[in-house]
């Protein structure tokens, strides 16, 4: 699956301590294998969200995706939970 970045995302990512973005990068790497997405906790958004799913990076970190076509998604936003507020 191929996988792409809002410049929103990427201004987040940057954001976050190294460690974090290590972990982050780990998860994107397992977004391209559907295969990995019950590990990953990956499920659909409600609300303001519809349409758009959230993945875990670690207990406390999330990342919001959405599908673009069946092969391409595209990261919208990473952040704690406050980022579904």
């Amino acid at each position: 699956m191929e996988v792409s970045f809002a410049p929103s995302f990427v201004r987040q990512l940057h954001k976050l301590e190294l460690d974090l973005q290590k972990e982050a990068a780990a998860t994107i790497g397992l977004l391209g294998d559907k295969k990995n997405y019950a590990t990953l906790e990956v499920h659909k958004l409600k609300g303001r969200f519809a349409g758009r799913y959230g993945a875990s990076v670690n207990f406390k970190y999330r990342i919001i995706f959405q599908y673009l076509s069946p092969k391409e998604v595209v990261l919208l936003a990473i952040g704690d939970h406050e980022i579904y507020r």
